[in-house]
């Protein structure tokens, strides 16, 4: 139990876990924005065929979810680059996000005839420890 508190004490002092927590109140706000685009459309627009909604509300959520946390999540973290390198970096992991999402989404909807609501479990437990660690050591770090 110590060895837990001194690494939780640990990535306190070195801004991780600050991180961590900003990351995911960001994150549930841009999944909210995610699950709020992505629900409607996979019922009513694209019922059947639910990995079509995947990329309207990645696009909406990652929107979002940019000046989310390169303003607050990872505030003082790294450098920040505006020659639009770290721009298309946070884009490549936000494609890699996808990716991940739409697999999720059409391996449990769309091929296993889940409900469409299920990729909706790992979508927000897996992808997002895959675009943190992602962002920090490669586009914010």
């Amino acid at each position: 139990m110590t060895a837990l508190f001194q690494q939780i004490e640990t990535l306190r002092r070195n801004g991780v876990l600050g991180q961590i927590i900003r990351f995911g109140i960001a994150g549930g706000i841009s999944t909210l924005i995610y699950s709020a685009v992505y629900l409607p459309l996979a019922y009513w627009v694209f019922p059947g065929l639910a990995v079509a909604a995947v990329p309207f509300a990645f696009a909406v959520a990652v929107t979002a979810g940019f000046f989310l946390h390169s303003l607050w999540s990872f505030k003082g973290h790294g450098t920040r680059d505006n020659s639009g390198r770290q721009h298309l970096k946070f884009v490549v992991v936000q494609g890699a996000g996808l990716v991940l999402n739409a697999a999720f989404t059409w391996v449990m909807a769309d091929y296993l005839h889940l409900a469409d609501w299920t990729p909706l479990i790992p979508i927000v437990t897996v992808t997002p420890l895959v675009t943190f660690s992602l962002n920090r050591q490669w586009v914010f770090g």
